[in-house]
């Protein structure tokens, strides 16, 4: 009777934190949400934290992953984009927060930017089991942004508003996010670049004015694991990215996984109008909504460390103008002590 007691005030505590972090989410979610795009990593599908801070702390060990992506290979000023981070739980007991940290470097012609974030999950275990969890993470970033006028290619050398000199500038900004996980699924939402606003630049001096800005972006993410025999699994899952501004990205997978070690499979992006948006309004030119199709592979060289490979072929214009999109990534997994998994680990 004192152990059920005990568990109802437990269960009491759990519920007023997930309204108090709904109530928080549902705030910043409800106010104007516009955007350019935020880094696309095709393999976002194997470290989630790049979309979502709560997902700190879910393979329940400490994971580091390295990946570099070199987009629209050549072509003269394509993006080229590092990034490096590494989550894990800091209550071995409860498992009940997670930490991470990522690090982020981008460089797309004149425009470089770097970015760190710190990221807390409070994970709540649902179930006696322990095999389903529903996490709230919040992320602390600091952002520095460059912008190098000397790498401009002007037609008149002589505009008075076009500054050859450096501009530099940093920003402190936010993350939210939500997901719950089970063994067969997972679902999150998560609401990036909390604190931009439609008039804050990023470069507007008294010698140039570059109206660049970033804006916000809310992510929906899902995904399902099918056993199909004792050695082949299916793991769909799906993405939508929205800025509110232009079309809604959509992101649809699908890997195959051999003995637990081998995953092979494909993704294809696109765009979809889910609701009338501003460029609607003044754009004349009927743009594309095709983006690409890639492939995807990854298997794991030791029971710790994984390598990851990917290739994004472009399915609009773009495509005659440039040789693909290639992205590797690099996991390491620390084992733990005295300590064994619940169930593997495969969102």
């Amino acid at each position: 009777m004192i152990r059920l007691i005990i568990r109802k005030e437990e269960i009491k505590g759990e519920m007023k934190k997930i309204g108090f972090w709904f109530v928080v989410l549902m705030l910043f979610a409800a106010s104007e949400l516009r955007a350019q795009q935020e880094v696309q990593f095709t393999q976002y599908i194997f470290n989630t934290l790049s979309v979502n801070p709560a997902y700190a702390g879910y393979k329940d060990q400490w994971f580091a992953q390295l990946a570099l992506r070199n987009q629209w290979d050549g072509l003269d000023g394509a993006p080229k984009t590092g990034q490096f981070s590494i989550d894990g739980i800091v209550s071995p007991y409860t498992r009940n927060v997670g930490l991470g940290l990522q690090i982020n470097s981008e460089k797309i012609g004149p425009e470089t930017s770097l970015s760190v974030y710190l990221n807390q999950a409070y994970r709540i275990r649902l179930n006696e089991e322990d095999t389903q969890r529903l996490s709230f993470g919040i992320g602390v970033g600091l952002l520095q942004y460059g912008l190098d006028g000397s790498k401009f290619r002007p037609v008149d050398e002589t505009d008075a508003a076009l500054s050859l000199g450096n501009e530099s500038v940093w920003k402190w900004n936010l993350r939210l996010g939500v997901y719950y996980y089970s063994p067969k699924w997972y679902a999150g939402v998560s609401l990036m670049n909390v604190l931009d606003k439609e008039d804050t630049y990023l470069f507007n001096s008294e010698d140039a004015n570059y109206n660049i800005y970033h804006r916000k972006h809310l992510y929906f993410i899902t995904g399902y694991l099918f056993d199909l025999n004792d050695s082949f699994k299916l793991r769909p899952s799906l993405m939508l990215k929205e800025d509110f501004k232009g079309t809604t990205s959509v992101d649809i997978n699908g890997m195959l996984i051999f003995n637990e070690r081998f995953w092979f499979g494909a993704s294809y992006r696109t765009g979809v109008d889910i609701w009338k948006n501003d460029y609607t309004d003044y754009t004349p030119v009927k743009t594309s909504k095709t983006n690409a199709i890639s492939g995807i592979v990854q298997f794991y060289a030791t029971n710790n460390f994984r390598i990851g490979y990917s290739y994004d072929y472009m399915l609009n214009n773009l495509s005659s103008v440039e040789n693909g999109t290639h992205e590797l990534t690099l996991g390491y997994t620390f084992p733990k002590r005295g300590n064994r998994l619940l169930s593997p680990r495969f969102f």
